[in-house]
């Protein structure tokens, strides 16, 4: 494993939300991070068919344009009684013939794609949120770290925290969805702290260990 050695990066994405929570964990380690979207890179085509894949495509793009090494996420809701999806396409889902995405269509999408499976008791309804964070150096070097946080699908939707499909995902052990929680309940990892909750933070948290810690 490489330990990353400079605090200079660039977060690669594009999504607000993902950027906003990435420079939330990272914040405390003393990081100057621009983004993708603020240094106006060009949005890679996200081709691969996993998480891993599709956060190295996007990590590699932003270290090669900067210079820089350059920190990704690809994340997404995964739905047992959907075969897995909506998977790596969680955000196609919310995809509008405009280019755009309206999550509220998305969450109405996978609700109505849960009836259709005849899933309308909370056992049929599992799911989780996994998140693969990929470090990529200018050179080509690439680490993956994975996270995964167990929950279940819920209607309507309740909450509006977070972003994306937040508001229907209610992680387990928990009587709230990550809509209804503070940024701070919902991904404030912290060194130290021997738990993170959202799928983001696990990773964040063996990204950590792994490429920070002595």
């Amino acid at each position: 494993m490489r330990k990353l050695e400079t605090k200079t990066i660039v977060v690669a994405s594009h999504n607000a939300g993902k950027i906003k929570e990435i420079q939330d964990l990272i914040g405390p380690f003393g990081f100057t991070a621009k983004s993708a979207a603020e240094l106006n890179f060009v949005e890679p085509d996200e081709t691969g068919t996993t998480f891993e894949e599709n956060a190295t495509i996007k990590a590699l793009a932003s270290a090669e344009a900067s210079g820089l090494p350059a920190l990704s996420d690809d994340s997404g809701l995964v739905i047992d009684a959907l075969g897995g999806d909506p998977g790596v396409y969680t955000a196609n889902w919310a995809e509008t013939p405009d280019g755009t995405r309206d999550f509220a269509m998305a969450m109405d999408k996978v609700e109505r794609a849960l009836e259709k499976a005849g899933a309308s008791e909370p056992r049929q309804r599992t799911s989780r949120f996994v998140s693969v964070l990929c470090l990529a150096w200018p050179d080509g070097h690439t680490e993956l770290f994975r996270g995964e946080v167990d929950g279940t699908v819920v209607w309507p939707p309740r909450g509006s925290q977070g972003f994306g499909y937040d508001p229907v995902f209610q992680p387990e052990g928990y009587e709230t969805t990550f809509g209804e929680m503070s940024a701070e309940q919902k991904h404030g990892w912290k060194p130290g702290d021997a738990q993170a909750l959202s799928h983001r933070a696990r990773a964040f948290k063996i990204f950590v260990e792994t490429c920070l810690e002595a």
